[in-house]
């Protein structure tokens, strides 16, 4: 199983920007978190079951770059 520690970088940003991600799941609600992380803004695709966070998937994206400096002008 792969570390998560790098990913929670984006949590931990008090910048941090939570966006709904429309384009995906309709049977949960799904949720990015953009926020910095130590090689750049780090884009994390999430969702909230029982209490928890589960990572869908993350990764540093131009759009959620690009989101993130708009949004922390």
């Amino acid at each position: 199983m792969e570390s998560a520690s790098w990913k929670r970088a984006a949590f931990l940003d008090p910048l941090r920007v939570i966006a709904a991600d429309e384009a995906h799941s309709k049977k949960e609600p799904r949720l990015f978190c953009i926020g910095r992380g130590q090689r750049g803004i780090l884009t994390v695709r999430f969702t909230q079951r029982g209490g928890h966070i589960r990572i869908i998937g993350a990764g540093y994206w131009r759009k959620g770059k690009e989101f993130y400096e708009k949004t922390n002008r």
